[in-house]
């Protein structure tokens, strides 16, 4: 059995998953083109966080949405633990994470990836939850090392 909950980012386990998280952005992308975030912003009052573990409470994966205060939510640091990967874990925590913006109202919510081969996995996952391509949103730059995708929730085709 997997479980999908609230959790703390400072947790060593989370805190962890989290640099090594950090560590692969910065060794795939230039530094300016790394937006993920460290575990004090994830635990800032704007963020929800979310970790999956097991029946035996090993960590396997993480995933954040971040209030935009725009009616819109940000995915932010979702990341699988590589002993879990193949297993579904990052489809579990994605569908928690949209069901929570859904139950916020939200009426879309936002990503941005990296554009490199590296993070072709992770653009699959968006587009099989029905995630496109959409231009920059929030404070986010034009950046060719970048991919921005969203999800309407609100019904409409137009992202």
């Amino acid at each position: 059995m997997i479980k999908v909950a609230r959790d703390n980012p400072a947790r060593p386990d989370v805190r962890r998953l989290l640099e090594e998280h950090l560590a692969d952005m910065y060794a795939t992308s230039p530094a300016e083109s790394v937006h993920a975030l460290d575990p004090d912003a994830l635990a800032g009052p704007e963020i929800a966080f979310w970790t999956a573990r097991d029946a035996g409470g090993a960590l396997l994966g993480c995933g954040a949405l971040k209030d935009l205060g725009t009616g819109e939510g940000e995915i932010k640091s979702m990341r699988t633990a590589l002993h879990a990967r193949g297993r579904g874990i990052a489809a579990l925590l994605l569908a928690r994470i949209l069901d929570e913006a859904r139950n916020r109202g939200y009426g879309r919510v936002c990503l941005e990836t990296g554009s490199e081969d590296f993070f072709a996995p992770a653009r699959r996952l968006y587009e099989r939850h029905g995630f496109v391509l959409c231009q920059p949103f929030a404070d986010y730059l034009p950046d060719p090392n970048s991919v921005f995708m969203a999800c309407n929730l609100s019904g409409s085709l137009t992202n």
